[in-house]
This record gives C-alpha cells, structure tokens and sequence, in this order.
C-alpha cells in the first residue's frame, strides 16, 4: 500500500511538472499533493489537468461556419488601418481565436436585470426561423419558468430552438425542468455532463458564457444569468451587472460560437445557411466596430487574458476596470501595475460584498497592496452586489462579457467578451462606472497597508487557494 502510494505520489507530481503550467499553479498542487497524497492526487486529477492540447470543433468544421459567417456579413468585415492603437490587438484576436472584426453593430447595453430580460423576451417573441441560449445558471424559480415557457410556445409556433446550460452550475435544478422542455420540442443539452466529465478529470472546465442569438440577426451577450436573484439581488442589496444586445455582424459570431459549442456537446454540425441569413448592413460611424473573442481550456491560446493585458499595454490617459472576483493571473497583475505607474489613472472597482464567501473576499484583498503602491485606485462597491466584467480605456475602447479576474475564468471556464473599437460605446461604459463609482467607498492607501499582521497573513493564506477557487 505504501509504494503504492509513493508510486501514486510521484506520478502525479510528475504529471503536474510535465503540465507545464505557471510556477504559482505547479508548486501549488506539488505542495498539496504532498502533504495530502490522496486528497490532492483526487482533486488533481479533477481540477488540475490541461486540456489546452484539445480542440473545440475540428478547424475544417470552424472553417465552414466561419465561411457561412462570412458570406452573411460581407462587407462588415473589417481590419484597423496600419498605425491604429488597436491594430496590433485586432490582429491578434483575429490570429489567436478566428474573431473577425465586424462593422455595422447597433449596441445597447444594460445594467439591471428586468430591463434586460424583458427586451430578450419582446425580441426571442419576435422570433421566426431560430432561438439559440446559452447559459451558465438557468434556475428553476418564476424567471426561469417565463423563459422555458416562452420557448416551448415558439416551438409549437415553428420555431427551432436550441439551449445549452453548463451541468455542473445547475447539479440542483431539478430535471424535470430541462424534460418538459425536451418533451414539447426545445432541443436542450447540458455542457459536460457530470458523471463524463467527472471521470474524464474535465469537472472543472465550465461553460460561463451568457449567448442569446435569435434569427442570427440579434444576439445578447454579458454577465447575468437566468435567475431570480439577478432580478432581486442578494445580501439586502441590487444585484449590479453588464450585459449587452448587439444587432447586426456581431450576432453572427456569437452564432458561430453558440454552433461551436453545440458541435462539442452534441457532435452534431449545424452547417446550414439557415443559421447565418445574408444581412442588410449600413455601415457608419455611429455603429460599433466589434469582435466577439472567445477562450477557454480547450485551444492554444488565453486570448481574452491576452487581449486584457495588451489593453493595459495601450492605455495612455485611463483605465477602469470591474470585477466581482479579482484574484489576477500573473501577466494581468503586471500589465495593471505597469500602467499605473506609467502615470495612467488606472481605477479598479470590486464589490464590498461577496457571493462565494470569505476566502475569495480575502484572497482579492491580498492582490490590493500589490496594486495601491502603483498608484491603482481601488473602489469597494457598497450598492448590492458588483458582478460587472468591465474595462474601458481612453474613450475609444472597451469590453464587456463573461470573464472576471481570476484563474478560473481566465484559464479553466469557456468565456465569451465583446471587444468595441467604438468611442460611442466607450463613453457610454466610461459613464456607467464613473456613475457606480458614486456608490463606492475609494480604499484609502494609508489604513490599507497599515492593516493587522493577522488580516495580512488571513489574506495571503487565501491567495494560495486561487488556483482553485
């Protein structure tokens, strides 16, 4: 039993090595592995395997959705000119994660939930050919009742309609939920099942992305969930959130992503002209310049880490950033610092609350004294709770989806951001948070860095969890 063990041990240490992984994750699950064999051995093999050397969809199936995607939005098809500040990130996104920059995008963005959800409703209403959902969360309360009934109505009315929900996000919602759909017609699948997933050591690989695409001419894309609490809130407060409807090209990528999933978790290819109808596009300067940029486990490149970090990069006058969980990875903690102390006014909001309990709340706050003597400025969001993924840079760019600071969004969970070359957009965001920071309490420089020893060590104890948090 012993050697077994020692065997068991070794290999696994191996393995995590072999991974090669930042050196914060590697030592981490090394240390764990050793001082609790079996139990870091288990939650390894659950939690800590790259799957970055899989794929998604196979690049011939990409390349016929991207080529239907193409044909529908024509001359939407952009690139910035040679000597844009953006051109170098445009062209990396493009690169890293087939995300085309498309023209031609009416963008409304939203920050409460009703307002939202009842405009998906009035449009998924509207729906002729086709309703594509993908959700993280899809409770089985009053909210998420108005949308299963409305679905199964558009089917009986000839609509197809496909929805995704991520397995282990919704482990509680009682099936019968997900079976009345299925028995009047929706087509409904879950995201990794438990049980495969569980055993193939993928348990902590989720679908986070929020997609609605309907007729393939409008699409939402953003924060929030289908749940009551999004509606209501938590803690005695409003529940604070971005999300967006984006209509024209756009909406044909978040099609191409929805299609993409659907093909890993169906092995079903809906490569069918029906998906992306040739669109009537005016382009001009008042509609958004937008690229739907995707990352996950699965696929070489952290894009949307990396778009984040080359943000920093560009950022000349300000940046100013939301998050509910801020637990950065490496490259986004140095790109932040880098630009505060090249004199940008770098601002970073995150809730005074917190929905996942004291040892997230601790491990952000330890990434604050890393931040505050760089000359961040950092507000504490004291109106419900902040669950907004935002940045806006220099009102001429921002992005807005799915992804928060943390490792867990940035290199396990299948996130979706729209990225906006538009100062229209830009301004809009810019204003949404110079408007929450009036709800905000700004961190003064001096008792933070003098807190206790004991809140100092309780902090940095939790920031050795980040990997899993």
């Amino acid at each position: 039993m012993h050697i077994f063990l020692i065997v068991a041990i070794v290999v696994s240490i191996a393995f995590v090595i072999y991974e090669n992984r930042s050196a914060h994750f590697s030592i981490f699950w090394i240390a764990f592995i050793l001082l609790l064999p079996i139990v870091g051995i288990i939650f390894f093999l659950l939690l800590g395997k790259n799957h970055h050397r899989s794929l998604l969809i196979r690049p011939d199936e990409l390349a016929k959705l991207n080529a239907l995607r193409d044909q529908a939005v024509g001359d939407a098809l952009l690139s910035l000119p040679q000597g844009d500040k953006y051109q170098k990130l445009a062209a990396m996104m493009r690169n890293a994660n087939d995300a085309p920059l498309l023209g031609g995008n009416k963008v409304d963005i939203y920050t409460e939930f009703s307002p939202l959800f009842e405009s998906m409703l009035k449009d998924i209403e509207a729906a002729r050919s086709f309703v594509h959902i993908q959700f993280y969360i899809i409770e089985n309360d009053e909210v998420g009742r108005r949308l299963s009934d409305l679905l199964i109505r558009k089917v009986e009315e000839g609509v197809d309609v496909r929805l995704i929900y991520d397995s282990w996000a919704n482990i509680f919602v009682s099936r019968r939920y997900y079976s009345l759909m299925r028995k009047h017609g929706v087509k409904v699948q879950g995201f990794m099942p438990f049980y495969p997933s569980f055993f193939r050591g993928e348990a902590n690989c989720r679908t986070h992305r929020k997609i609605v695409v309907i007729d393939g001419h409008t699409g939402y894309t953003g924060g929030m969930n289908i749940a009551r609490r999004y509606r209501d809130g938590i803690n005695n407060g409003p529940w604070r959130d971005t999300h967006m409807r984006l209509e024209g090209p756009a909406a044909a990528q978040l099609e191409v992503v929805f299609l993409s999933d659907w093909r890993f978790c169906t092995h079903e290819l809906l490569d069918e002209p029906k998906f992306f109808p040739l669109q009537a596009i005016k382009l001009s300067n008042n509609q958004a310049i937008t690229q739907i940029v995707t990352s996950g486990p699965i696929g070489p490149w952290d894009a949307i880490m990396q778009g984040m970090v080359n943000v920093c990069e560009q950022s000349r006058r300000y940046l100013y950033i939301q998050t509910p969980y801020f637990t950065p990875t490496a490259p986004v903690l140095m790109a932040i610092q880098n630009a505060a102390l090249a004199g940008v006014d770098v601002r970073l909001m995150v809730p005074s609350t917190a929905d996942r309990g004291a040892i997230t709340r601790l491990a952000s706050q330890s990434y604050f004294r890393d931040l505050i003597p760089a000359g961040v400025k950092i507000y504490r969001f004291n109106k419900g709770f902040m669950h907004a993924k935002t940045i806006v840079c220099d009102d001429d760019f921002a992005t807005i989806g799915s992804t928060n600071l943390d490792p867990r969004s940035m290199e396990q969970n299948f996130e979706v951001n729209a990225f906006f070359y538009d100062s229209a957009v830009a301004c809009r965001q810019r204003d949404i948070f110079l408007e929450d920071q009036q709800q905000c309490t700004l961190v003064d420089p001096e008792e933070w860095l003098h807190r206790s020893p004991l809140q100092k060590l309780l902090e940095s104890l939790a920031r050795l969890l980040t990997p899993i948090l």
